[in-house]
């Protein structure tokens, strides 16, 4: 059950949501709507991606196959059966007969990506450090190579087009939310506590009798779910991809969201999402207004890439727990004074611990 300082965060948590919400209602424009609408499936990957990385210790590269996996299967299920007989002529019979709501493909996408992480993941779960790493990474290159050659249900490395539309930012923000509570309820149970201390003493954990591997693959399949709900949001919102869009550019992106805010806190995620969310389209105006003034003799192309490319590696050089560091919002130092008063004066249990 939660404590007054996981109540305290949530709020200060899902508050950047609505206030986002709000300043797109009152500014009103399509460009305002798919800013916000982007930064909440970023925020959904990211959050997911902190289920395990930021509990575990250990870097999943795997995380954006998995948002296809959720993409494809949403966006397949769900378009009518005229639209596969035109966009996948070569549809398997029991697939094209399906047709289900976008609400339905997110449910089902994040299941579909669940259920793929727990068959093929838990003999990777007993790897640590770089061997783990290294896995993940090869899981990654797996899961795309498949999706850019299984002609009949992805359309192959060509895009995949007619999906049906159905994402707003209301439902993007409503998902985001959602997931934020789904963090914060796993990062505080027994599961999650368990595999945060795995992260910290392997062999300690071990003694007690505790199951390193399914822990950890409890927590990758939940990352993995968390991944498909975002991809069959981002599918409806897009309505035609390709492979392409669950590689490495979307990777280097997520973890650079992670790494700067702080992967050891669902405030870190968050943080760091809103933050490089806002740094990108900064750095987008800046280019665009550089390229139509012609300071260059040539077109200024990569400059976001670049500067996240510095800030990550600055942050891992100076700060490496990121922004917010190892502390949630409502337990960071400053506040402890204010919940000992509010307790009477008395140190909860806890306080000083990691959380």
């Amino acid at each position: 059950m939660f404590h007054s300082k996981m109540f305290i965060t949530l709020i200060l948590l899902v508050l950047p949501v609505l206030v986002v919400v709000g300043f797109a209602d009152i500014l009103g424009g399509r460009l305002g709507d798919r800013i916000a609408t982007t930064l909440f499936i970023n925020l959904i990957l990211v959050l997911g991606l902190q289920v395990f990385m930021g509990n575990s210790g250990i870097l999943s590269f795997a995380h954006i196959g998995f948002m296809g996996i959720g993409a494809y299967t949403s966006g397949v299920l769900s378009m009518s059966m005229q639209m596969k007989s035109m966009a996948l002529p070569d549809l398997y019979p029991v697939i094209q007969a399906i047709e289900i709501t976008p609400f339905e493909g997110m449910i089902v996408g994040g299941l579909v990506a669940a259920l793929v992480a727990a068959v093929v993941s838990y003999p990777l779960m007993r790897l640590s450090d770089a061997a783990a790493v290294i896995t993940s990474f090869a899981l990654l290159v797996v899961l795309h190579t498949i999706m850019v050659h299984w002609n009949e249900v992805t359309n192959g490395p060509r895009t995949l087009f007619g999906v049906q539309g159905g994402t707003t930012i209301y439902s993007s923000a409503a998902v985001a939310t959602v997931m934020i509570v789904v963090a914060m309820m796993y990062k505080e149970s027994r599961a999650g506590i368990l595999l945060r201390a795995v992260r910290d003493d392997e062999v300690a954990v071990g003694a007690i009798g505790a199951d390193i591997s399914r822990l950890r693959w409890q927590g990758f399949v939940l990352s993995a779910f968390m991944a498909g709900v975002a991809g069959s949001v981002w599918a409806h919102f897009i309505t035609s991809f390709s492979p392409a869009a669950f590689y490495l550019h979307e990777t280097f992106v997520i973890l650079g969201m992670l790494v700067i805010g702080g992967a050891a806190t669902v405030s870190g995620a968050v943080l760091g999402t809103f933050a490089v969310t806002a740094a990108f389209e900064g750095l987008r105006s800046l280019e665009n207004a550089i390229n139509i003034a012609e300071l260059f003799p040539k077109p200024l192309v990569g400059l976001t890439e670049v500067v996240l490319a510095c800030a990550m590696i600055g942050f891992l050089i100076l700060r490496p727990g990121g922004l917010i560091g190892n502390y949630e919002l409502a337990a960071l130092p400053r506040f402890r004074g204010l919940f000992r008063a509010a307790d009477g004066g008395r140190d909860r249990p806890g306080d000083r611990s990691e959380h």
